[in-house]
């Protein structure tokens, strides 16, 4: 993996979820999508936190979308993944699969 596309823990599940959703993910759609899955509930301040550093590494991208009158005409921040993002999902997985090779965790938990 290049240095600097190291995935945290909470960053690979954002992203992941942003892949799950698909373009025109926002905050609110990705806090959801992770508790749904994972039961975890991140505070909304750790996503908009997390979002903004995978688009600083360049692993997402975003825009804003329409005012609309739910959101008292304020508009909402929508996210994608972007190729060096799903190169960074796909270099992490290869890693944790070598990790995992040849691992019996049920013999090491005991």
């Amino acid at each position: 993996m290049a240095r600097g596309t190291y995935l945290g823990e909470f960053e690979h599940i954002v992203l992941l979820s942003v892949l799950r959703l698909g373009e025109g993910a926002h905050g609110a759609m990705i806090r959801a999508e992770i508790e749904e899955v994972t039961g975890r509930s991140p505070a909304i301040g750790a996503v908009h936190a997390t979002l903004e550093r995978l688009e600083r590494k360049r692993l997402i991208s975003s825009w804003m979308g329409e005012p609309t009158a739910q959101r008292g005409g304020k508009a909402k921040r929508h996210f994608k993944i972007e190729a060096a993002g799903t190169a960074a999902l796909r270099d992490t997985r290869a890693t944790m699969e070598r990790l995992h090779a040849g691992l019996s965790l049920r013999n090491s938990l005991t």
